[in-house]
């Protein structure tokens, strides 16, 4: 079963780690590292760069900013190996934490380092060799509602957490920030957005709970158990948790959520391997979370449409910097069409719920 673990690949031209600084930095802040060090890097992330450091004894993953311009407050490397740091004592998922490093002499940046979660992760598809049961699907899903409901259950004051973010107020911030953040970050060749951003504004909900949220929870983010591939021994980039309301939370991972019959746009996009036979829909996915949480949520429209306008945010950030040539990565060189494209769905969205687009 080796061979369904997740494994990195080649470095990126322009993005090499200076070893000759870091390996001594390394040594000096991890015990027992035996035997020379081999470089691979995930190809997965379109936002900080994760690699994988592979010594005799051990693995250990080095998480480090971009670079190239960055949205105020994104890419805080300290303040996402100090949460995980915080929550793994009461949310076993996350990876054991080992060290940071904010001296941006050793490779350019700040970055920290952890233990290697060995195990499954479902990327675009699950790896060859690897198909679920329509059952197994189901329970997949299932499985991974229920540690984001645990997520959203953890006591943040016992974590030391209760500090992490403002908290109350969290909607109108949010909705705000990513307005700004976007048409910030807005070329000459995506939507300017102004129905949507409108109708978000005008639309926020009266009500709002307060709980630790992950705000990227999806099924590339977490870390499956080889011998048992529907249950979750991990949970991945932490960068973008805070206190924040747990139905904003559920939106942002519905906007990744690609079903079988959704349209050719979605499935070029797809990420994750949510078209397999079995897999709930996102309105089932609604369904079940709002049951075992016991909410009662009579139009889920605005949650949907803040996903996706987020997900057009974030895609048009990295858009960015591929556009003044801030990175190379030519993975990013279409991402003003995906734009365009989930602009749309807010529209479709906001047109089928009960407070349509005026």
């Amino acid at each position: 079963m080796t061979e369904l673990l997740d494994k990195a690949g080649q470095i990126r031209s322009g993005e090499e780690l200076p070893l000759e600084t870091l390996i001594p930095w390394l040594h000096q802040h991890i015990d027992d590292l035996q035997g020379d060090v081999q470089v691979n890097q995930y190809s997965g992330g379109a936002s900080n760069w994760t690699y994988c450091l592979t010594f005799d004894n051990q693995q250990l993953i080095l998480r480090r900013a971009p670079a190239g311009t960055k949205a105020k407050g994104a890419h805080d490397m300290g303040r996402e190996f100090r949460l995980q740091h915080a929550l793994k004592p009461v949310f076993p998922y996350v990876p054991t934490m080992l060290a940071y490093c904010e001296d941006t002499n050793i490779i350019g940046t700040e970055f920290y380092v952890m233990k290697k979660l060995d195990g499954i992760v479902p990327r675009r598809n699950f790896p060859v060799g690897l198909k679920l049961s329509s059952d197994d699907a189901k329970q997949l899903c299932t499985n991974a509602l229920d540690a984001l409901i645990e997520l959203h259950q953890v006591d943040i004051v016992a974590a030391d957490l209760q500090h992490l973010a403002k908290g109350k107020g969290y909607t109108k911030r949010q909705i705000d920030g990513w307005c700004e953040r976007y048409q910030k970050a807005r070329s000459w060749n995506v939507p300017k957005g102004k129905k949507v951003i409108r109708w978000l504004q005008e639309n926020m909900p009266d009500k709002e709970r307060i709980c630790l949220t992950h705000n990227d929870f999806r099924l590339d983010n977490l870390v499956l158990d080889v011998d048992d591939p529907t249950q979750i021994i991990g949970v991945l980039d932490w960068e973008l948790a805070t206190l924040g309301d747990p139905l904003m939370d559920l939106g942002n991972s519905l906007a990744y959520w690609v079903e079988a019959d959704d349209d050719f746009m979605a499935q070029a996009t797809r990420r994750q391997p949510t078209h397999v036979k079995g897999m709930l829909t996102r309105k089932q996915i609604i369904a079940y979370y709002c049951d075992k949480m016991d909410v009662d949520v009579a139009d889920f429209a605005f949650y949907e449409v803040y996903g996706l306008f987020r997900l057009a945010a974030i895609a048009q950030q990295i858009y960015y910097r591929y556009h003044h040539k801030q990175t190379r990565n030519p993975a990013f060189k279409h991402f003003w069409l995906y734009v365009h494209y989930l602009m749309w769905r807010c529209r479709k969205v906001i047109r089928a719920s009960s407070k349509g687009l005026a």
